[in-house]
């Protein structure tokens, strides 16, 4: 199956199974289920449980029984994003083409529908099967330590407070580690673990997550300064107005890039044990090597 072919099949079956777990926009209060499902269906790249479907295939796993795992992950992605975009964090008007969800409900229920997607992920991934060697209070378990206060949030705290700052290298790679790679680690990890994957293959899968993650971010930094609003889907240029800590902004242009290849070969080395039938996350990981949004 072609990449493309690939990426289309799974993204039409996570929608279906998102729109399953979530409660119907008619919901009693209306106003909260729909500002859930606009974020969530607003058209994004399902990376994240597209990752996790893909990891719970590599390891002789089931789509199906990675399912909760992924559309878990999403939902917590997706919460970040209405967040960020609040006018107390980013400030964006854009989210994948549309406004954002403080521009369309208001700021009360645009952090309630955060809140609610982040607290439905573990109602969701709570029901999931897990495995003979991963049981489902060790996959919750781990999506929680990803989106927490050490990882997800300490990386958007240190992202607010690097703004105008002179940031070192070391601390410009924690933030990216913690606001990018960990999540997109752990969809990995928990398709994995949906599978019932040995130590030997969770840790080349962690291994990838890590520098597939850092890669996804360099990458999104140099398209905030090269794309252009409409290219992108959200406001082009943003990092450079709030004088972020970016890789483009600390080495420049062309090291960043260099960066991101580095960081890209780093990730297709992790999947040798994998052999041919890495091929898919390999194919994955060049294409958002060249991707521009």
């Amino acid at each position: 199956m072609s990449l493309s072919k690939f990426i289309s099949a799974k993204m039409s079956a996570i929608d279906r199974a998102l729109d399953g777990f979530l409660p119907k926009a008619s919901t009693k209060p209306a106003t909260i289920h729909k500002a859930m499902r606009y974020s969530l269906f607003a058209g994004g790249k399902r990376l994240r449980p597209i990752l996790a479907l893909a990891s719970a295939e590599l390891c002789e796993g089931s789509a199906t029984d990675a399912m909760p795992a992924a559309c878990a992950v999403e939902c917590i992605h997706t919460y970040s994003l209405i967040h960020d975009d609040l006018p107390c964090m980013d400030d964006d008007d854009l989210r994948r083409g549309r406004p954002t969800s403080h521009k369309v409900f208001g700021e009360g229920i645009a952090v309630l529908a955060g809140d609610a997607l982040l607290t439905i992920a573990f109602e969701i991934l709570a029901k999931s099967s897990g495995s003979k060697r991963h049981t489902p209070a060790m996959m919750v378990q781990e999506l929680a330590a990803a989106s927490g206060s050490r990882w997800l949030i300490a990386g958007q705290v240190m992202d607010i407070e690097g703004e105008g700052a002179a940031v070192s290298k070391s601390a410009l790679r924690f933030i990216h580690q913690a606001k990018t790679a960990a999540l997109l680690t752990c969809a990995l990890r928990l398709g994995a673990m949906s599978a019932n994957a040995t130590p030997s293959k969770l840790q080349s899968i962690t291994e990838f997550g890590q520098a597939l993650g850092l890669a996804f971010q360099v990458i999104d930094d140099i398209l905030d300064v090269t794309q252009t609003t409409e290219k992108l889907g959200k406001t082009a240029g943003k990092d450079v107005a709030a004088t972020k800590a970016t890789y483009p902004a600390l080495f420049g242009l062309e090291r960043a890039r260099a960066v991101a290849h580095e960081l890209t070969d780093k990730a297709t080395a992790a999947l040798k044990p994998f052999g041919k039938k890495g091929d898919i996350m390999r194919e994955i990981s060049n294409s958002l090597l060249v991707r521009e949004y």
